[in-house]
């Protein structure tokens, strides 16, 4: 099981970073790894073809507008718990401190430590346990973000759902199903963001 789940999560951040022409390389190493597991392929297949079939500038475009400058879309974990809250430095800081807890020297590429890509691809290479352990924290995040991109009907829906599938328990229905999983209410101290946004989601534990 663990196997697997290291080569969803692995897939799964090449498959939500920005593609570059070596991440668009990759694509029949992912095809490949995919391949190993049953049902994993249908969950990759619509995206891993968008990267071989549209022009490398127009796979860029498509990405900063989806990810990049979408709120719908968020890839950073904490956003949707935290936004613009104070608190989210603290928060960022636990992300560095488990990083800093492994042996091996996590590169954030200039990227903030909740950045998803680079959650799972530590979880998949460095920690599965504590990869895991912040996707299991962070689990309302990433159901809201897989709702925005099934409403949206972006082909990443699917990859987000394999994320999800290996986590415990089902997927939430809707974004109130959402609030529910979370367990409490939303944070009163924002700054920038409306606090009673709904995107704002707390975290058990945190």
């Amino acid at each position: 099981m663990s196997r697997r789940q290291q080569v969803v999560y692995l897939a799964a951040a090449w498959c939500l970073s920005y593609p570059d022409e070596e991440l668009v390389g990759r694509v029949p190493l992912m095809r490949a790894a995919v391949a190993e597991f049953r049902g994993a392929v249908q969950d990759f297949a619509e995206v891993l073809d968008q990267l071989e079939s549209m022009p490398q500038m127009d796979l860029q475009a498509y990405y900063v507008r989806e990810f990049d400058l979408s709120k719908r879309h968020a890839l950073h974990l904490s956003y949707w718990t935290d936004g613009d809250t104070r608190r989210r430095g603290e928060v960022l800081g636990n992300f560095k401190n488990t990083y800093r807890q492994s042996d091996i020297l996590v590169d954030t590429r200039g990227e903030l430590p909740d950045y998803l890509p680079m959650v799972l691809e530590y979880a998949a290479t460095v920690d599965l346990a504590a990869g895991r352990e912040l996707l299991i924290r962070y689990r309302p995040s990433l159901e809201m973000l897989r709702l925005g991109l099934l409403r949206d009907g972006l082909p990443h829906t699917r990859v987000l759902q394999a994320v999800c599938a290996t986590l415990p328990g089902k997927s939430p229905a809707d974004e109130q199903a959402v609030m529910r999983m979370a367990g409490y209410g939303p944070p009163t101290e924002a700054v920038g963001l409306d606090p009673y946004d709904p995107r704002l989601l707390p975290v058990k534990g945190a």
